[in-house]
């Protein structure tokens, strides 16, 4: 049995916290004094101290929350001042890909603000949006900004403001000596891999310290799909593999007793420094600590009574954590390996040996203690996530130890720190060959949903097999019948039951921000028009509909949310002619897909104007750009909508015009040279953007309307009244926002739709 006093005292700070949160201030008042009745009436001292830890959360985040709103300098920022401002450095800065352009987003804590004739002393964090030129600014500098002031919405951090900054900082001082040797030793890492590949100079930093800038985005996908996205964060893990590994060392060197925890303290302190102070950073190093007890003697009952003092003491700090995902992760992480591996390790041992017992039960009980997290996150479930864990681990040792090895042994001598880290390098591959291959199984990963019931589903069977896990692990017979059974699920595409449906001419794929359809040219056959942004999310939209041909792929334009996705279309298909527009603009847009078609020795065709083909079930005619447009630019892409590639389509009577994300201008011209055309599916132009010819669309007589859009876009697509214009004609409107996957179906009385939300 464990002692679950500390652990309550966790769980009822935690509940504290998210009820500051998310609920309302009555709310609030009602829980408190129900907890506190319900406590005292039960007369239960560990219910009354748990209920007391929550009150006390609750009454930081409600002070905290307080000084935001009312404190000395909370009216300019309700006034969104122009103000001065020095603030102290307190994150990297990262360069961020914006709407309007690109800028530089960095964390810092505000000690000084003067605006409308005030100064005001306080220390409050801030977000400052710059400019490039503070891509130098080094972590604990103070510096000396003026900008605009305005409220925190959509940061995702308690903030007091963010500041839009205006021209270059002012240097008041450096960091001190510590965060200098942190820098030093970061560049160090980064510098022993420099001559290795790709992967492993943008890995090894990421399993290290969680420097993670530069990645590929494909390969997180992998990492993602198969349960490894914990490497390329700062986790409690890389703590407990580098203290850990220091404490070995402290013992060669015979300190004993005290000296091993001032060493181990030595060690949390280094590792926070190098990985930044950033709230997930010392999150990641409570929980590690709490993961070293628990390998120490009588490290069960230790441990659990560290989290739970952990997690007290973290929210007490910060009670935003509470409902934070990564906070949620480590906590369940760390809970399920305490309270089950154990239980489920043991069951094991009745027939494999201990190093295999505890070599599946610590990935399996952190796997199914997050997987209620992790699914709400990303609306899957990974089949493989264990396996993948299980081949990963002994690489992710050496690399992350000898990584760290080799960045302090570079700031002496840089030649040999290489050599010490390219065996964490060759650890690397060998996690990317995991991940790659992983992810490229047939079901790697299944659709759940992230609704309520979804979730409520999913954490029930949660706690069902962690219920059932022990009598089913004590089973050779039912841990082999299991595992052959997950093997013939992920080996294996199942079908979507009753999708697709019968008699579909078109599927509006669902890839977020960005366009991607299909056109049923009939026996596992489509034309595709555009990738969208995501290739997993494209391919994964393809599969269901069961494409494994493609004679005809036509991308309208190079714009980045119609072709990044083009890997995930040509994936695993037999693919036919890349036809793509003449104006090759952006330049890095089309490169791209030159590059991608070369690689399986391809090239591109310029779509040609007015030609018309049957491709299938499918006829398709190139409307627009015309003969005379221009072939090439150099540009950013600015040109690139109007000269996109239009097409009327015919399938099983069904007429649809495709229109890319074709503006005004090119709107009114192609009206003028198609004149009375009519059709009964109209793809609207550039995800419902405000910027339409409304009465060449309203004159298309269309009877539905398709919107591709991604939900939450910073863009305001789709627009409201557009939406309102096409209703008025009698269209029906789908977005794929809302909807998810769309089909447009051939029926007997014209056509109907099937969404896949």
């Amino acid at each position: 049995m464990h002692d679950l006093r500390m652990p309550l005292l966790g769980l009822g700070a935690w509940l504290g916290g998210i009820a500051a949160v998310a609920l309302p201030g009555w709310s609030v008042a009602l829980l408190v004094v129900g907890s506190l009745g319900l406590a005292r009436f039960r007369r239960s001292w560990p219910l009354l101290a748990a209920a007391l830890a929550g009150i006390a959360v609750l009454g930081i985040a409600a002070l905290r929350g307080a000084v935001v709103e009312h404190g000395a300098a909370a009216e300019l920022v309700a006034a969104r001042a122009v103000v001065d401002a020095r603030v102290s450095i307190t994150s990297d800065p990262r360069a961020v890909e914006g709407r309007f352009g690109d800028f530089v987003v960095v964390a810092a804590t505000v000690t000084e603000l003067t605006g409308r004739g005030s100064t005001y002393s306080l220390a409050a964090p801030v977000v400052l949006l710059a400019d490039e030129s503070w891509l130098e600014v080094e972590l604990g500098s103070t510096v000396r900004a003026s900008g605009r002031l305005a409220p925190d919405e959509g940061v995702g951090a308690p903030v007091l403001a963010v500041l839009s900054t205006r021209g270059p900082p002012v240097l008041e001082s450096g960091p001190d000596v510590w965060w200098r040797g942190a820098t030093a030793v970061r560049a160090s890492i980064r510098e022993s891999v420099a001559s290795r590949g790709e992967h492993a100079r943008e890995l090894v930093p990421s399993l290290v310290v969680g420097d993670d800038s530069g990645l590929d985005p494909d390969l997180a996908d992998d990492f993602r799909t198969t349960g490894l996205t914990h490497l390329l964060a700062v986790s409690g893990t890389n703590l407990t593999l580098l203290v850990g590994f220091l404490l070995i060392l402290a013992r060669w060197c015979g300190l004993r007793g005290r000296w091993l925890y001032a060493a181990a303290a030595l060690g949390i302190v280094g590792f926070v420094l190098i990985a930044r102070t950033e709230p997930s950073v010392v999150r990641a190093a409570a929980m590690g600590s709490v993961a070293l007890v628990g390998l120490g003697a009588n490290g069960r009952e230790r441990g659990t009574r560290c989290l739970g003092a952990a997690v007290l003491a973290l929210l007490l700090v910060d009670p935003a954590l509470a409902v934070t995902p990564g906070f949620a992760l480590s906590v369940l992480a760390t809970g399920g390996i305490l309270f089950l591996a154990p239980t489920w390790r043991d069951a094991l041992r009745g027939w494999l040996p201990r190093w295999a017992a505890e070599a599946v039960s610590v990935p399996l009980a952190a796997q199914v203690a997050c997987t209620p997290v992790v699914t709400a996150i990303s609306g899957e479930i990974s089949l493989v996530a264990v396996v993948a864990n299980l081949l990963a681990a002994p690489a992710v040792a050496p690399a992350t130890v000898l990584g760290l090895a080799g960045g302090l042994v570079g700031l002496v001598w840089p030649p040999l720190g290489q050599v010490v880290a390219a065996p964490a390098a060759w650890s690397v591959s060998w996690i990317v060959v995991v991940a790659q291959r992983g992810a490229a199984l047939p079901t790697p990963a299944v659709d759940w949903g992230t609704g309520a019931t979804s979730l409520a589903a999913v954490t029930a069977l949660c706690v069902l097999l962690g219920l059932v896990a022990p009598r089913l692990l004590r089973s050779p017979t039912s841990v082999i019948g299991l595992s052959l059974l997950l093997v013939v699920a992920v080996l294996s595409r199942p079908p979507s039951l009753g999708w697709p449906a019968d008699g579909w001419v078109l599927a509006m794929c669902d890839v977020g921000q960005g366009d991607a359809l299909a056109l049923n040219a009939g026996a596992g056959s489509a034309v595709v028009v555009d990738a969208g942004p995501d290739p997993a999310l494209v391919d994964g939209c393809l599969d269901r509909l069961g494409v494994t041909r493609l004679p005809l792929v036509v991308l309208t334009h190079f714009h980045a949310d119609h072709v990044d996705g083009l890997a995930g279309v040509l994936d695993g298909r037999d693919v036919g002619e890349v036809s793509v527009t003449s104006l090759a603009d952006p330049v890095e847009g089309a490169e791209q897909v030159t590059r991608e078609l070369g690689e399986l020795g391809r090239r591109p065709a310029v779509a040609v104007h007015g030609l018309t083909r049957r491709v299938g079930d499918v006829t398709i005619q190139t409307l627009w750009p015309p003969a005379e447009a221009p072939s090439a630019v150099k540009g950013a892409g600015d040109g690139a909508n109007d000269a996109s590639v239009v097409l009327l389509a015919e399938v099983r009577g069904v007429r649809l015009l495709l229109t890319g994300d074709l503006e005004p201008p090119g709107q009114l011209a192609l009206r003028r040279t198609l004149g009375d055309i009519t059709v009964d599916v109209l793809k609207v132009p550039h995800h419902g953007s405000p910027h339409q010819d409304e009465a060449f669309l309203a004159g298309l007589g269309a009877r539905l309307a398709l919107v591709s859009v991604g939900a939450d876009n910073d863009y305001g697509h789709p627009d409201s009244d557009l939406l309102a214009a096409l209703e008025a004609t009698g269209a029906q409107v789908r977005r794929s926002d809302l909807d998810g996957d769309v089909l447009v179906l051939a029926t007997p009385d014209g056509i109907a739709v099937r969404t896949r939300d």
